[in-house]
């Protein structure tokens, strides 16, 4: 299904469904960004505002990115802060939503859903300043190798949202190749448990000298 259009019907229960992978994915952006400090921060895939409450205890100033115009109104409807800008925007599209150099930006389970990620990588080389950071919290590929992609249930059956598998290698050779130093690389799994499948992708880049 159509990006947009299945968070634009997703929104109605996102929030309220079981979901492991959001769940977990939230726990794995606070962990990762609990000890650094960061002033303006573009939150691309704000969603229902899952992260972005816990961003603004960091940032003096969040640009929230997402696709979907329902998910917005759900993130807006919680969080009323001058302090946080809602912009609907397509980040394979221009980035006119970036006003200024940000020193934090964050993807949350984003970038399953583009196809291009150096596109993405060489849009961020001009909207990071020096020293900034990005964080990336996908679906982990090897989920998708055994076949979990973003999904919900409606009354009309279930809905399988478009997705492109990316390796970590992917991931890796884009930041790399446009800048960006591999700081960590973390996998989180469900209750922890190491045996099996890791859930949760996180990667943390750190933008390098010209």
């Amino acid at each position: 299904m159509n990006v947009k259009e299945a968070y634009d019907i997703w929104a109605t229960q996102y929030d309220t469904n079981k979901n492991k992978t959001r769940d977990l994915e939230a726990i794995s952006l606070r962990t990762t960004l609990r000890d650094l400090t960061f002033h303006n921060c573009l939150e691309i895939g704000c969603g229902t505002g899952k992260n972005t409450q816990w961003l603004l205890t960091k940032a003096e100033h969040i640009t929230a990115i997402d696709l979907s115009e329902e998910m917005l109104a759900k993130a807006k409807s919680k969080i009323a802060s001058e302090n946080v800008k809602f912009v609907q925007a397509d980040i394979t599209q221009g980035w006119t939503f970036a006003s200024t150099k940000y020193d934090m930006v964050t993807f949350s389970l984003v970038l399953e859903h583009i196809e291009d990620l150096n596109d993405i990588f060489r849009k961020l080389t001009y909207v990071v300043q020096q020293d900034g950071y990005v964080y990336i919290g996908e679906l982990h590929p090897f989920k998708q190798y055994s076949g979990t992609k973003a999904r919900f249930e409606t009354e009309d059956g279930l809905n399988i949202v478009t997705c492109f598998n990316h390796h970590i290698s992917d991931f890796t050779t884009a930041a790399r190749n446009n800048g960006f130093r591999i700081m960590e690389v973390i996998e989180y799994f469900d209750d922890d448990d190491r045996t099996a499948i890791p859930r949760i992708l996180t990667i943390l880049l750190k933008k390098q000298e010209a």
